[in-house]
């Protein structure tokens, strides 16, 4: 059960995000809060060391999902301020 409430916060952040409205700069700007960041970089190391639980695991595999949908979002609106300036 929290895994699962962990997966929604991170869901959660990037959901609010896109329901606020964006623009091309905002979205070139986002980035995850401080304690999403710490929790993630808990698990990447605990993940090298081979201690996480399969739950765990599957909540940094769908980390890593959200975290490149936003990477390709931002690289696409870098492109398109370039194409607009």
């Amino acid at each position: 059960m929290t895994t699962l409430v962990k997966n929604q916060k991170i869901y959660d952040e990037f959901i609010d995000f896109v329901a606020q409205g964006t623009s091309p700069e905002s979205v070139t700007k986002f980035h995850f809060s401080e304690a999403t960041k710490e929790e993630i970089e808990d698990l990447v190391e605990r993940a090298k060391l081979g201690y996480l639980f399969q739950s765990e695991k599957n909540e940094l595999e769908q980390f890593l999902v959200v975290e490149h949908l936003i990477r390709l979002a931002k690289a696409r609106a870098h492109q398109y301020l370039k194409s607009v300036s």
